[in-house]
């Protein structure tokens, strides 16, 4: 969404240069801000996300294991309350570090429990601590949960090329489809909901608005080499 300039004094005519005055004139206009996705506006957060982040191809295990974390811990909550939480639970659970986390016991999440920096529900933390569990069997199977979870795109971003947000769905056929293996495999927090909002935040869909500047950026970074190769989801 374009922003628009404030304050901008217009001048006929361009002003006469002075050697001894080189400062900006206090009646430039201001740059205009980049057009964005409409639900990034509401804080500067939220805004660094989107054009940082969010859609980005991720091809890395530790920060799919903090995407299943916080996606899971998001149930029932705001994205903000997560991001303002995510150093927090950096802290908590060993930098996404799913080897580590899978050690949490009782005793740990007891602690985790009394944490103000994360969101403090029995049933998140634990299922956390499983995930962590249900991740490292995905390594050992297929090599990385990397290579297993693009299997579900043959390896390459989905583009859609949505016009506004009310057109953008809240789970499709293909998260169902992952939500489905994941519960199989043990995970939890995973439901069809959580696991499109996970695909659009590691850039297994692209679901920037095709007027947002980061729209055909986010396409771009997709058209390199497929990672790994192309898999699909092994069952059985």
């Amino acid at each position: 969404m374009t922003v628009p300039a404030r304050g901008a004094g217009a001048r006929r005519g361009p002003p006469v240069a002075r050697a001894q005055d080189a400062r900006p004139s206090p009646h430039a206009a201001a740059a205009p801000s980049p057009r964005r996705c409409p639900w990034c506006e509401s804080t500067a957060l939220y805004r660094a996300y989107h054009d940082r982040e969010w859609g980005v191809p991720n091809h890395d295990d530790r920060r799919w294991f903090e995407i299943l974390v916080l996606d899971g811990a998001q149930a029932g909550l705001s994205w903000r309350t997560i991001l303002e939480k995510r150093e927090g639970y950096r802290r908590a659970f060993a930098r996404f570090d799913p080897v580590r986390v899978a050690r949490f016991d009782a005793r740990r999440i007891r602690a985790l429990l009394a944490d103000p920096g994360i969101v403090r529900n029995r049933l998140k933390i634990e299922s956390a601590v499983s995930n962590a569990r249900a991740f490292l069997e995905v390594q050992r199977e297929f090599g990385s949960f990397d290579r297993f979870i693009w299997g579900f795109t043959a390896g390459r971003p989905v583009q859609n090329r949505w016009r506004g947000d009310r057109r953008i769905p809240a789970r499709t056929p293909l998260s169902d489809a992952v939500s489905a293996e994941l519960r199989r495999r043990g995970f939890k927090f995973v439901g069809s909901t959580i696991c499109y909002a996970l695909m659009q935040a590691a850039g297994m869909v692209n679901d920037h608005l095709t007027g947002c500047f980061r729209h055909r950026e986010v396409r771009a970074l997709a058209a390199g080499p497929r990672p790994g190769g192309s898999c699909r989801a092994r069952r059985g």
